[in-house]
């Protein structure tokens, strides 16, 4: 056993706790934090909480607050320990359901639905990146899956929790998804790796280089954020309300995608493991587009199931593929700076595209032009990922 291998060892005797404990970020701190707003804002906006362009934008504004979590997450790790941080945030992010629990205006949503961003931002950036480096090379492509799988079983668990949670009343919703927080919080507190440097490579820089390649791969990353941001935003209201299906059913469709991203991120991680994340995660764009666009040709039955659980599995599989792609273009010490600098660059698009979607939807009233717009960001993506796997070159660590 290497000595690289030996440090693996001490820092994570328990590998599948850590995966399980990186799981439970994602699935608070994204799955829950984020989108369990979806299927919410149907209800927010009956029940006279907020208009139903208000809730687009306190949508817009968790993501807004997810681009300053993870534009801060690797700086505030020179001061706080990283699993310090990740233990705080999956606190807050608990805290900040309670406080929506309190219907006090616009602006103290606001307040929290950016909180819930940030946290969110710094969970995404610190976990993943502390589960990789504690496992070994070989396995990284189904950790990575089990890791953002969190993410996927938040949503299916908003979708089935909160059209059933709503009926018992918003404040009693809010609660019950704070409760969630606060065991998932607890399931993950001993699991994680203890936070120890990454080992000295010599003649290694620290800093990552930013060939075109890895400019590449960043870009059609943060594309990925105005590909997805319709559906994250406008899904659930687009059946409940521009199709008249109601809640019920708008829930069902988010629970689909939901059941999608639970399973793409795992399914992903396996074929990776055979065909590379270079090749996987341009694949996994191709059908996302497809998945994103055929509602606005297409609003049938079929379609919108194809569309619910094509776009939450290929939508969650590219963050594994993408973070598992940057981990084959660098060393792995350096692998936390180049998905902060991915998961910063979708941020900035998410959040701009959260933005732009709640824009076009207020002066059009058109879903299906959001729809389009999503998928052509994903072919624009997939192209971009195309050109980068020509070019790119795959480091090798040795375990």
């Amino acid at each position: 056993m290497t000595a690289e291998a030996q440090t693996r060892v001490a820092v994570n005797p328990r590998p599948r706790h850590a995966a399980i404990a990186g799981l439970a970020a994602l699935l608070l701190g994204i799955g829950l934090s984020r989108f369990a707003f979806t299927p919410l804002i149907p209800a927010l906006v009956d029940a006279h909480w907020f208009t139903a362009a208000q809730a687009g934008y306190l949508g817009a504004t968790n993501l807004a607050g997810y681009l300053l979590g993870a534009t801060i997450a690797r700086h505030a790790t020179r001061h706080v320990p990283a699993m310090a941080l990740v233990k705080a945030a999956m606190i807050v992010a608990a805290a900040s359901f309670i406080a929506c629990a309190a219907p006090l205006g616009f602006v103290w949503y606001f307040g929290w639905r950016l909180t819930s961003g940030i946290v969110g931002g710094v969970l995404m950036v610190l976990a993943p990146t502390a589960v990789l480096a504690a496992t070994p090379v070989a396995q990284r492509g189904r950790v990575a899956g089990i890791v953002f799988t969190g993410v996927g079983a938040g949503i299916a668990l908003a979708g089935t929790a909160v059209p059933w949670l709503v009926r018992l009343g918003l404040p009693t919703a809010w609660t019950a998804l704070g409760a969630i927080g606060v065991a998932l919080t607890a399931l993950a507190w001993g699991g994680w790796p203890r936070s120890v440097p990454a080992p000295e490579v010599p003649g290694r820089s620290t800093r990552p280089e930013l060939t075109p390649t890895v400019v590449r791969l960043l870009i059609s990353y943060g594309l990925l954020g105005l590909a997805f941001a319709p559906h994250t935003v406008y899904w659930t209201d687009f059946i409940a309300r521009g199709l008249g299906f109601g809640l019920g059913v708008g829930g069902f469709y988010w629970m689909v995608l939901g059941l999608g991203a639970t399973c793409g991120p795992m399914l992903t991680g396996f074929v990776a493991e055979r065909l590379g994340f270079a090749r996987t995660y341009t694949l996994t764009l191709i059908v996302l587009a497809i998945c994103i666009g055929a509602p606005a040709v297409w609003p049938d039955a079929p379609v919108l199931l194809l569309s619910s659980f094509g776009t939450g599995a290929c939508g969650l599989a590219t963050t594994a593929l993408g973070s598992g792609r940057a981990a084959e273009l660098v060393p792995i010490e350096q692998h936390r700076q180049v998905w902060g600098w991915m998961t910063i660059a979708y941020a900035v698009v998410y959040a701009a595209g959260g933005y732009i979607c709640a824009f076009i939807f207020e002066r059009v009233g058109s879903y299906s032009a959001l729809f389009a717009l999503g998928a052509a960001m994903a072919l624009l993506s997939a192209l971009l990922a195309w050109l980068s796997a020509r070019s790119g070159r795959v480091v090798v660590a040795a375990d």
